[in-house]
């Protein structure tokens, strides 16, 4: 669906969620429909029930790869999701109108070497359950060097671009910066609550080159 806002004469296509996160395919077609007219200046994601924030970042993730970040996105999600929180962003029947008629900010986009983008939250975790055996740096800051229940890695809407933590209820301080790495001999990763189950020797979470723009209320 496609249209220009009589309020602020941007010309809005929408995505709906209308296919699983995980379908590249599906998704890669729902963008290039959305970018079919060269007049598409915004584009507004429409989340589902099913992960919005794992449904979003996909949409990010192949606009990044076709190098169309140059156009804006607003995201309206059903319910307050990690990726709201994170943003500021309001929600459901709230988030109609701000999608529309909101201004876009230039945000740093993190992603990572796989060209999968991160819009809520990350954990970086052992295999099976087991603790994570390996260690984390934020730049040239070590957060860790041994064993521990896992990483936790967010996006900031504002540089450096990403911080992390242990993941850990008593030990909750954040280190920041522009990438989150770690290396690992039993290294899984946990992208907006999906679990891979592919051991991974490494994994890196940092700031692309170009921003977002991302519509803010």
């Amino acid at each position: 669906m496609r249209h220009t806002d009589s309020l602020s004469g941007v010309s809005i296509a929408v995505i709906e969620q209308t296919c699983n996160f995980d379908d590249k395919k599906a998704v890669r077609a729902l963008v290039d429909g959305a970018l079919g007219d060269p007049a598409t200046t915004r584009i507004v994601i429409r989340g589902g029930s099913d992960n919005p924030d794992a449904f979003a970042a996909a949409v990010l993730a192949r606009l990044m790869i076709a190098e169309r970040l140059d156009v804006e996105v607003a995201y309206i999600a059903p319910a307050a999701t990690p990726a709201t929180r994170r943003y500021g962003l309001p929600h459901g029947e709230a988030a109609e109108r701000p999608a529309r008629t909101g201004n876009a900010r230039a945000v740093p986009l993190i992603r990572d070497d796989a060209a999968t983008v991160l819009l809520g939250r990350a954990r970086q975790l052992g295999e099976g359950g087991a603790k994570l055996h390996g260690e984390t740096y934020v730049d040239n800051t070590r957060l860790f060097l041994g064993e521990t229940r896992g990483i936790v890695i967010e996006p900031l809407p504002e540089a450096p671009g990403v911080r992390a933590r242990l993941d850990h209820p008593l030990r909750r301080r954040w280190a920041t910066g522009r990438a989150a790495q770690t290396g690992g001999s039993n290294l899984v990763v946990e992208r907006e609550g999906v679990l891979t189950d592919r051991v991974v020797k490494r994994s890196t979470f940092y700031r692309h080159h170009i921003d977002l723009l991302l519509v803010l209320p």
